[in-house]
C-alpha cells in the first residue's frame, strides 16, 4: 500500500518522537531513580540486539554476490576505520555535543545541565543511524510505501518516552534531527530514484548495525564510545562496495 503522500513516514516519526518525549518528561518525575536507570539499561540492551541483527546483514546474498564472500567484513571494517579517521578529524562528536550544549544554554531550565547533552545526542544517534532510517526513508521517497517508517515511528515514540523520563526535555530536540535526516533521504530518493544497489544498502545496514552496538555499549555505560565520530562511515560504505564490485 502506497503512502498518502511522500514523506508521511518522516512526518509521523517526528510527531511520535515529540509526543513521546513530552509524555516521558511529564511521567519522569513520577518514576523512581532506580527504575529510570533500569529503563536506560533496557534501552541499551535493545540497542545491542538491533545492532547485532543489522550487523549480520554483511553476510547477505546480495552483498556477497556483488563483492565476493571475503569482502563484506573488510568493507564494513574499512568504512568504519576511514569514517573514524574523517569523523575524528572533523570532530563530529565534539561538534554534536557543542551544539547540544548551545541548545541547553538557549533553553535554560529545560533540563539538568549534566544530562541535557546526552538527552539530545544519544536519542538522535539511535533514531538516525538504524537500518529502518535508511531503508524506510528510501522506500518512502521512491513511492513504495512508508510502512517501515511507520513501524519505526512507534518504536521511536516508546523509546523517546523512556529517554525523556530519565534524561529530560533535551530528547525533544532529537525530533528535529529525525526530520532533517529522514526528510533529506526521502527527498533524495524522490528526486534521484534508486540511489543505492541492494548490496550497497546491505553494507550501509551492516555498518549502521556496528554503530548501534557501540551506542548500546555507551547506553550501558560500559565504555563511552564516540559514536558521532563514526557517522562518516555511512558515507564510505556504499562507496567501497561500488569500488570493490567494479574491480571484480
Amino acid at each position: 500500500m502506497g503512502p498518502m503522500f511522500i514523506g508521511l513516514g518522516t512526518v509521523t516519526n517526528v510527531v511520535t518522537v515529540a509526543v513521546g518525549a513530552t509524555l516521558g518528561r511529564v511521567l519522569g518525575d513520577k518514576i523512581p531513580a532506580r527504575t529510570s536507570g533500569t529503563i536506560t539499561d533496557v534501552l541499551g540492551l535493545i540497542t545491542l540486539v538491533l545492532g547485532v541483527g543489522s550487523a549480520l546483514t554483511m553476510s547477505s546474498e546480495a552483498l556477497t554476490e556483488a563483492v565476493g564472500s571475503g569482502a563484506p567484513m573488510l568493507i564494513v571494517l574499512g568504512s568504519l576505520l576511514i569514517g573514524t579517521l574523517v569523523g575524528s578529524a572533523l570532530r563530529v562528536e565534539e561538534r554534536l555535543e557543542w551544539g547540544a550544549a548551545w541548545l541547553r544554554q538557549r533553553f535554560a531550565g529545560t533540563g539538568d545541565a549534566g544530562t541535557f547533552v546526552d538527552a539530545i545526542v544519544t536519542p538522535t544517534l539511535l533514531f538516525c543511524i538504524g537500518p529502518l532510517t535508511i531503508l524506510g526513508s528510501l522506500s518512502d521517497g521512491l513511492g513504495r510505501g512508508a510502512d517501515q517508517l511507520l513501524v519505526k515511528s512507534v518504536l521511536d515514540g516508546f523509546a523517546a518516552i523512556a529517554f525523556a523520563s530519565t534524561l529530560g526535555w533535551g530528547v525533544l530536540f532529537s525530533a528535529v534531527a529525525v526530520g532533517i535526516t529522514q526528510g533529506s533521504l526521502t527527498l533524495a530518493a524522490f528526486l534521484f530514484g534508486d540511489l543505492f544497489s541492494l548490496a550497497q544498502i546491505d553494507a550501509l545496514t551492516a555498518t549502521g548495525g556496528v554503530m548501534l552496538i557501540a551506542l548500546g555499549i555507551r547506553l550501558l555505560k560500559l565504555k563511552n564510545i564516540p559514536v558521532g565520530d563514526l557517522l562518516p562511515a555511512l558515507v564510505f560504505a556504499p562507496i567501497l562496495v561500488a569500488i570493490v564490485a567494479g574491480l571484480r
